[in-house]
């Protein structure tokens, strides 16, 4: 078992104070937006034995176990992050395993460089994701009911968003949802200037339903996103609520500190509330634009205290422990790799002592025991 040493990545968009209060340090003043626990090799988490990139490509049957070798390569297949959002981050999506394999060989032929600004595609894997909330969070989840968003669109009483209000009740709701989406990323940037300008004052004046988007708008000025943002579910999570962002879905968090967890991969096309590029072809060709409810999941407890986020993905698996004072110790061994992260309390993982923000990798058949009184969220995959 080896105890990690994580990367804290300082995208703006990061929340200055949320990391160091959990890890109990002093802010730095500069924003702290993930850390990165994992095998990625843009952030590896670091151990005595070297990086964890290093420590399983030296032997990834032992680390990983045969199971996960033969089903996912031998790599870990998962990213786990903690993530605090002080800002919106991007509106975006992410593709399926077909489609990323397709963009991701067509990129290779067109020799375009995996570090270019303009390339979509990193790898050929997909990034399904499951966020769960640590404090409330706030974020956006795929499309509203059409008719939803036209009421939302129409109570600004700007003239400019009439058509597309119009569009919303003209057409069935996939057809009417890619319509406008793609009118409002495809519109003239000085046009879609002030229409935002407008909506973001509306906004502010009106408060409530719309405060939200009055904050994206402050963040984002003048940025089509902020309209797009409006077509999307709004959703406030409280602690230990999750969302699970499957591939098309659009979406964008907000605010608020969670447990991230993603298959490992860094395909993203983004919609908006970004300076990046924004393909806008390849976007409308991977998005779903079918209107659905966010699916907000709570954990299903299992009789020896385990509470599972369930998800219909095998590349990972979450789920939690919270063991109250004096409660007995729970045996984690498993056949497969893992990484046990502390949220609250103390939690004993084997000879290590975890308190809020540490973790551990725990390599494949690796006898476990975890005992708190305290919080520990177990990552691991389902092979």
């Amino acid at each position: 078992m080896d105890r990690l040493d994580n990367t804290i990545r300082p995208y703006a968009w990061g929340s200055t104070t949320a990391i160091p209060h959990l890890l109990g340090v002093e802010p730095t003043g500069e924003p702290q937006a993930e850390m990165w626990m994992g095998a990625h090799p843009g952030a590896p988490s670091r151990t005595g034995r070297g990086t964890l990139v290093e420590v399983v490509d030296a032997d990834p049957e032992r680390e990983l176990g045969p199971a996960a070798v033969a089903k996912f390569g031998p790599r870990l297949p998962f990213l786990l992050k903690i993530l605090a959002a002080g800002a919106p981050l991007s509106l975006q999506v992410h593709p399926n395993l077909q489609q990323a394999k397709e963009g991701y060989e067509d990129e290779e032929r067109r020799g375009i460089p995996v570090d270019a600004p303009h390339r979509n595609y990193k790898d050929a894997n997909h990034k399904p994701e499951l966020i769960c909330a640590l404090t409330e969070f706030d974020g956006l989840c795929g499309f509203r009911d059409p008719l939803q968003a036209a009421d939302l669109l129409d109570g600004l009483g700007v003239d400019s968003l009439k058509p597309y209000v119009d569009l919303l009740h003209a057409h069935p709701e996939d057809a009417a949802l890619r319509e406008v989406l793609t009118a409002i990323l495809t519109a003239d940037p000085e046009k879609m200037h002030h229409t935002v300008a407008e909506a973001a004052a509306a906004c502010t004046r009106l408060g409530g339903d719309y405060a939200p988007y009055a904050d994206i708008a402050h963040h984002y000025p003048g940025d089509p996103g902020v309209i797009a943002a409006m077509l999307l579910n709004y959703v406030r999570l409280q602690p230990g609520e999750a969302l699970f962002l499957g591939a098309g879905i659009p979406h964008a968090y907000l605010n608020g500190l969670g447990v991230e967890i993603m298959a490992n991969s860094d395909n993203v096309l983004r919609c908006g509330l970004t300076p990046k590029h924004v393909d806008v072809p390849e976007l409308l060709r991977i998005v779903n634009f079918e209107a659905s409810d966010p699916g907000v999941l709570r954990p299903e407890a299992s009789p020896d205290g385990e509470e599972v986020y369930e998800t219909p993905i095998d590349e990972f698996r979450l789920s939690r422990y919270v063991i109250p004072e004096g409660g007995s110790a729970h045996d984690l061994t498993r056949a497969t790799p893992q990484i046990l992260l502390c949220t609250a309390g103390t939690v004993r993982a084997g000879e290590h002592e975890l308190r809020p923000g540490r973790s551990v990798f725990v390599p494949a058949g690796e006898k476990t025991e975890v005992s708190g009184p305290g919080t520990v969220f177990r990552a691991t995959v389902i092979a």
